[in-house]
Parts: C-alpha cells; sequence; structure tokens
C-alpha cells in the first residue's frame, strides 16, 4: 500500500468511528477501544498533504494549551 493510501485509509476511518460515536446505540466501548488504538497507528503524512513550509507547532496559542 502506498503511503498517502494509508494515510487516507487511517484518516477515513477515524473519520467514521467519530460519526458512529455520535449515532444513537452507538457503542461507547467499543469507541474507547478502537480510538486510540486506530489514533495511534496514524502513519506519518506523505509529502505534500500539508503546504510547503508548513509548521505543525507554529501559530497562535490556544486555550488550556501549554504555556
Amino acid at each position: 500500500m502506498e503511503p498517502r493510501e494509508d494515510f487516507n485509509r487511517t484518516v477515513q476511518l477515524l473519520s467514521a468511528l467519530a460519526l458512529y460515536a455520535h449515532t444513537y446505540g452507538a457503542d461507547p466501548v467499543f469507541v474507547d477501544a478502537v480510538g486510540p488504538s486506530l489514533a495511534v497507528s496514524l502513519p506519518e503524512p506523505p509529502p505534500g498533504v500539508f503546504p510547503p513550509g508548513y509548521g505543525p507547532t507554529d501559530g497562535p496559542r490556544y486555550p488550556g494549551g501549554q504555556c
């Protein structure tokens, strides 16, 4: 599987899990068990996903963030 394909698939699975978590009758134990594992399995974004020079730690401070 190509890196971009793996990244996209994992993001799609996380999105589907988020939608499922907000549906009536969703199993919160399942969401709590699968969510962290899926998030940890998210690979590094492949080149070209973010614009050149993008720094994920650059930007404004948000309430509750580290000082």
